[in-house]
């Protein structure tokens, strides 16, 4: 079995996200974003959210091919502990455990950071992803309906979130 590693993002690793990020968009069932992403783009993204907000690799034989990461849930005080997150997975790797790795890595880093709560949206049809939070602690919440178009049909969105001091 080959072993799966996490550790911090860099800059150098935006390629190799907006690669996986834009393997997301294009499957369709991930996130209502369509255009693809840079590496510059990926870059500026790190950078702007710091020490407060990074984002977790997952490498195999020292390549990216999973990250996760997340951003303010809110900007009011109340929420300062909670994060929105995602979790994407190279299509190569999928099923590798590499998502689990991740947001598992996630969850203990912004636990460490004093986050309370990580929460997120997911697709219905998203059963990989849907499976994998169940399989890390994640709980569904429940489900906003018609909360966005995507390609110009409504979407659903299955609400998803951890307490980190579980």
């Amino acid at each position: 079995m080959v072993k799966l590693t996490t550790r911090p993002a860099t800059r150098e690793d935006a390629a190799a996200i907006a690669a996986i990020y834009n393997e997301g968009i294009a499957d369709r069932v991930a996130t209502f974003e369509t255009e693809p992403r840079t590496a510059e783009q990926i870059a500026g993204q790190l950078t702007d959210k710091g020490e407060r907000y990074p984002t977790v690799v997952v490498e195999r034989d020292g390549r990216v091919i999973a990250w996760a990461s997340a951003g303010a849930y809110r900007t009011r005080p109340a929420y300062a502990g909670v994060a929105e997150h995602s979790v994407y997975v190279a299509r190569a790797a999928r099923g590798t455990g590499a998502g689990r790795a991740a947001l598992n890595a996630l969850c203990d880093v912004y636990a460490a950071r004093g986050f309370w709560k990580l929460v997120s949206r997911i697709f219905p049809e998203n059963a990989a992803s849907l499976g994998l939070h169940e399989a890390c602690g994640f709980r569904v919440v429940g489900v906003y309906e018609r909360h966005g178009k995507l390609a110009g049909e409504w979407r659903d969105c299955v609400i998803v979130e951890k307490l980190l001091d579980r």
